[in-house]
């Protein structure tokens, strides 16, 4: 046994993915149960084929969406630190040059009076 600490959040993290998973695999038996239930001719291994096959396409198609979800929400974390950076700048740069007025406001107050 280590003795490293446990990550809380990785553990968490961990949980939630196994749970999503599982949320999608009932969600895609429960559709291909909705598709092949009105298809009364098949025989029981064709249905159990069918109900598989979709099954795996279900969760396919989840797994796409997820990562894109993913990598969108990445691009749009990088997008909104750029913008955050440059108004921070922006800010600074307002700060010292009303700083700076203010010196020199001082300065001209002393010098004139």
């Amino acid at each position: 046994m280590t003795d490293r600490p446990v990550d809380v959040s990785v553990l968490i993290s961990e949980v939630e993915g196994h749970l999503l998973l599982q949320a999608a695999v009932s969600e895609g038996r429960a559709a291909a149960e909705r598709l092949t239930g009105p298809l009364v001719w098949l025989t029981g291994t064709q249905r159990e084929e069918l109900e598989e096959r979709f099954t795996h396409e279900y969760l396919a198609l989840a797994r796409r969406s997820w990562q894109h979800t993913a990598r969108r929400g990445t691009e749009l974390r990088a997008e909104y630190e750029d913008r955050y950076r440059a108004l921070r700048r922006r800010l600074c740069a307002g700060w010292l040059l009303g700083a700076a007025l203010c010196v020199v406001a001082a300065l001209l107050t002393r010098v004139s009076g």
